[in-house]
């Protein structure tokens, strides 16, 4: 979508295109089923960030579907999935016991460099831009709450990415388990 209409990007409150628009449908209709999923199969317990999260994007996504503003700001927030291919793989690697680590070592700096690019550095740009431009009011003030709520929740998941690859000795606690739990970034 914003390869195609690059100009959308000076437009992020009131830009349209087609294919934006049935990006954030798609993309409202996968969180969704994953929801469902989730509560279906009963994992909401070790799953519940992923519902809160899943909750805020279906709401914010709906939101702006139904009244055709913020969608490049969606659009924007979309670019996340890159990374997340870099995050799969490595949870994969992690999984599946590969015998070289050069690969994991590689994908472990290659998903560093895509979590900035593709979570952290849109994520920043869109909490600034609706903290300094969007009203304070109605669905500004509603997609501004999501913003710092996912802001937080980016922030703690970068924080396990960091300690679990880069600071390996600071996962555990004092008596010898991790301090995280069993979480995906972690494990």
């Amino acid at each position: 979508s914003l390869w195609h209409s690059p100009e959308l990007l000076s437009d992020i409150q009131d830009g349209y295109s087609v294919s934006g628009h049935l990006l954030v449908c798609f993309s409202s209709g996968y969180f969704i089923h994953d929801t469902l999923d989730i509560i279906f199969n009963h994992q909401s317990r070790s799953s519940w960030e992923y519902l809160v999260h899943h909750a805020m994007a279906i709401s914010a996504f709906v939101s702006l579907i139904l009244t055709g503003r913020f969608l490049v700001a969606a659009v924007l927030l979309l670019l996340v999935e890159v990374s997340n291919i870099f995050l799969t793989v490595r949870m994969l690697l992690k999984m599946s016991n590969v015998p070289s680590p050069a690969l994991y070592q590689a994908n472990k700096y290659i998903n560093l460099v895509m979590y900035f690019a593709f979570r952290l550095a849109p994520q920043a740009y869109l909490t600034w831009y609706f903290l300094r431009h969007v009203e304070v009011q109605g669905q500004g003030a509603f997609l501004t709450a999501n913003l710092l709520l996912l802001d937080a929740m980016i922030l703690m998941y970068f924080s396990r990415l960091l300690r679990s690859d880069f600071f390996p000795s600071l996962r555990k606690g004092s008596a010898g388990r991790d301090v995280d739990g069993e979480k995906f970034l972690i494990d």
